[in-house]
């Protein structure tokens, strides 16, 4: 976009050079410096939007990084809970067949 407006700015500069060098008529030099200006004002305008564009991207590039940086966060209180979750069943589970192995221990010394 911006590299188009310069390209027409540069063009619009030589047609300019082009009329004032040759045979022309007032009118036709109005005419192209106002293709010139128009060219130029373009040209400006492109920079301009390529620079709105360039802090816009900068700005969603930081509000991505913060989000990635949350989203870190949360996978790894996710994982030390699921972890936690795994250490406490495991502990009950190991408690209640500890309680089987008793039973069936007490209820071995019974028949015996």
């Amino acid at each position: 976009m911006l590299l188009d407006a310069t390209q027409t700015a540069s063009a619009a500069t030589q047609t300019g050079r082009d009329a004032v060098t040759s045979v022309s008529t007032g009118t036709s030099l109005i005419a192209a410096q106002a293709y010139i200006e128009r060219a130029e004002r373009a040209r400006r305008e492109a920079a301009l939007d390529l620079d709105r564009r360039d802090v816009e991207v900068a700005a969603r590039r930081v509000a991505l990084q913060a989000a990635a940086r949350d989203r870190q966060v949360l996978d790894k209180l996710k994982q030390r809970q699921h972890a936690n979750h795994n250490a406490e069943w495991a502990r009950k589970a190991q408690g209640a067949l500890d309680e089987v192995a008793l039973s069936v221990h007490r209820r071995g010394q019974a028949v015996a």
